[in-house]
């Protein structure tokens, strides 16, 4: 079989998957659907839409994961409990770091937020760093993507994840509402406790939450780094050159080594309420320590000014792990309020304080540690959005969003100068909702500056969207989509390893700082231009109630696409790597299914089928890297009065479309399973014991989006016991 027509058959099998059974009719009794009871089949109003609509009624793509089904998927990490979402991935670095993948995009191309304002951490300065934000508590999660994404940011070209949570209340609940959860995984030994307590008396209401967790090393089969893998990327890299003394590879079996982790972190808020509108504060603390899997972070040596750079490392200690130790404080205030009589619907406002740190601790094989280099970003975001009154078919929305942060490096690998980055934000999106038609158009303009000691970026760039939805007839519906957005050049790109004086490289080698994280020599340049993409998606919904259905293809056209290029260069054995930019293109398609197979007074059966795939390529040829594997699975569900068990099957494809020094990936086959009990207590209480299992087959699983695959592979088989309480 030839590649092209691999690479053919990888893109289509999702459409071949799912067009033909789009129109089958699996229906076997007309009683309400169990699935729809457990919002698998979701119909909520999608809180980070711009107008307020369900999944099937918007023209915007969407994905919701909220209720009984972001709990059975809460994992350590944001990506990895996204990771079986249509269209999303996770790039790991190890098992406490996920970052989301959305349609072959992560880091500075997915927005991240909590409650619509930006987390404020520092993770996509490096694929070590882990997301401030924590999943345990969610509400709800919802990943946007399309035109919708102008509300938050034109540089989300990926997309955006909102996770949503309860820490300021809404509403006044009408009585005691408690929330506690115990999980203990068989795999790892890790603990989770999680608690949530929501009261109210008049127009006050409170909240108090918390969560502990900690794992030991984790489980997997064989070998955690891929001893063969690492050697024919040396040779890659380096030819058949011979290496004076090879490091020799820490390797471990059955397990990854400093892969244990302890995480913990609390909320309390409080909100006054009225029939018109609330207003209310939150205070919250994130705590992560976690460690690093071995011969994953190369130790940047450091010397002083005037000592000899041989004789330093020559004098230096063998590092033997790393740990990274995060704390981060957060404030948030938030409002809304509805009009009435007024040209203005509602209004609705939204701010956040953040002071983030982290350490980056390296122990010695003398049993001292110290910390090498520790991460600060210190700073707010505000949002403010007023919603008009529609004029005859018209309706809108319109808002201003502020950032200023204050990033800052400092130890060894303090290879990005200390910044102040803002922005200045200003959007409006309108609505005509015909009898068939419903058109969505959208208008961002951003100013965005970075400060870097004495060189600075300031770009203003404005990013246009539209949208239309045209109803086939009551349950089926065709949308299309088109965004022309910008995404300016972020701190690393433009200044890792720059001169904050002359504003140009480092004019003398030895002052390079490595990033460990990539073990790379990882060199910004300043006279980067904005990225442009312009995005076409076209898609076709299928919604009945007892069936839905969904199949979307899109092309993202990206100039000026701005990547990490490592180059043929080293120095002192270390690999030099540029930020240049090349024009390229992302298209894939996605696809699911879901329809109830069987129902009656006794118990249920419903099904489901999913694929996506995506491909990136650059214009002048050649792969882009890190992108993931085709997928594609199915999922079937039993359920009864007091009870739920579901299992899933998904296929990954092998990567053979990689990029420049890196190796084919494997594919392989993920099973898990799901399964709970539920009692009554009281008039209003439940208690609920569940199981779940994960890769119960226990595969050797390398995530090609991973810049870890050959070092630490996903856990392997893992099973979970939990018990929980709702009141």
């Amino acid at each position: 079989m030839s590649r092209k027509f691999s690479q053919t058959k990888a893109f289509l099998m999702p459409a071949m998957l799912i067009l033909p059974i789009l129109p089958v009719n699996l229906l076997a009794s007309d009683g309400e659907s169990h699935r729809e009871a457990h919002q698998h089949f979701i119909e909520e109003v999608i809180v980070s839409a711009p107008f307020s609509k369900s999944t099937a009624e918007t023209s915007q793509p969407i994905n919701v994961l909220a209720g009984e089904a972001l709990l059975e998927e809460v994992a350590n990490s944001l990506g990895a409990t996204l990771a079986g979402e249509i269209g999303i991935n996770s790039a790991s670095y190890g098992p406490s770091v996920g970052h989301p993948v959305i349609r072959g995009h992560t880091g500075n191309r997915v927005g991240i937020l909590q409650n619509g304002v930006g987390t404020t951490d520092v993770a996509n300065q490096s694929p070590d760093h882990a997301e401030g934000v924590d999943v345990s508590l969610a509400e709800r999660i919802e990943i946007i993507r399309g035109p919708a994404s102008l509300l938050y940011g034109s540089g989300a070209i990926g997309g955006v994840v909102n996770v949503i949570d309860g820490k300021i209340p809404e509403r006044v609940p009408e009585s005691l509402e408690v929330f506690l959860e115990q999980t203990h995984n068989f795999n790892y030994s890790e603990n989770r406790s999680v608690f949530s307590l929501d009261a109210g008396s008049g127009n006050f209401a409170f909240h108090v939450e918390g969560f502990s967790r900690s794992n030991d090393n984790v489980e997997i089969p064989g070998f955690a780094i891929d001893e063969a893998a690492v050697e024919a990327l040396e040779e890659l890299l380096h030819g058949n050159e011979e290496e004076e003394e090879e490091e020799e590879l820490e390797n471990t079996r059955g397990f990854i080594g400093n892969s244990d982790s302890d995480s913990k972190g609390g909320a309390v808020g409080f909100s006054l309420v009225n029939n018109s509108g609330f207003i209310g504060l939150s205070v919250s603390r994130l705590e992560n320590a976690y460690g690093l899997p071995p011969g994953t972070h190369a130790h940047a040596h450091g010397h002083e000014e005037g000592e000899d750079p041989a004789a330093a490392a020559e004098e230096e200690e063998e590092v033997e792990f790393v740990r990274l130790e995060m704390e981060k404080t957060r404030v948030d205030l938030r409002a809304g309020y509805e009009l009435e009589g007024s040209i203005i619907d509602s209004l609705r406002f939204s701010f956040a304080q953040t002071d983030y740190e982290h350490d980056e601790v390296e122990f010695f094989d003398t049993g001292e540690k110290e910390v090498g280099t520790t991460y600060t970003n210190e700073g707010y975001e505000g949002r403010f959005v007023l919603t008009h009154r529609a004029f005859g078919p018209w309706s809108g929305v319109a808002g201003v969003q502020m950032t200023n942060n204050d990033f800052e490096a400092t130890g060894e690998e303090g290879f990005i100068p200390r910044s102040e980055i803002k922005n200045l934000g200003f959007f409006a999106f309108e609505q005509y909702q015909g009898d068939q038609f419903n058109v969505e158009l959208g208008l961002r303009y951003d100013s965005n500056q970075v400060q870097a000691g004495r060189c600075e970026s300031d770009e203003q760039e404005v990013s246009l969207s539209g949208s239309v939805l045209y109803s086939i007839n009551d349950s089926s519906n065709v949308f299309f989509g088109l965004t022309d957005a910008a995404r300016t050049p972020s701190v690393e790109e433009l200044f890792a390893n720059v001169d904050g004086d002359t504003c140009a490289r480092q004019a003398d080698n030895e002052d390079l700082v490595l990033h460990a994280a990539t073990n790379l020599l990882e060199i910004g340049d300043p006279n980067l231009d904005p990225e442009r993409s312009q995005n076409f998606e076209v898609g076709y919904r299928y919604h009945t109630g007892r069936i839905t259905g969904e199949i979307s293809a899109y092309v993202n056209d990206i100039e000026d696409y701005i990547f990490l290029n490592v180059t043929g260069a080293e120095f002192e054995e270390q690999r030099l790597a540029q930020f240049i930019a090349r024009d390229a293109e992302f298209r894939g398609i996605e696809a699911q299914l879901n329809f109830s197979i069987y129902e009656s007074e006794l118990f249920g059966v419903t099904g489901a089928v999913f694929a996506d795939t995506v491909q990136a390529e650059f214009a002048a040829g050649g792969n882009v890297p890190l992108i993931p594997a085709a997928k594609y699975g199915a999922e079937v569900e039993f359920y009864g009065e007091s009870w739920t068990v579901h299992f899933h099957a998904i296929r990954v494809l092998e990567q053979d479309d990689f990029g420049q020094f890196e190796l084919p990936t494997d594919g392989y086959n993920l099973l898990s399973m799901y399964a709970d009990y539920h009692w009554d207590v009281g008039t209003d209480g439940e208690l609920k014991l569940f199981l779940r299992g994960d890769n119960l087959g226990d595969e050797e699983v390398r995530n090609h989006a991973s810049r870890l695959k050959n070092f630490a592979p996903d856990a392997g088989r893992s099973i979970q016991l939990g018990l929980r309480y709702t009141l």
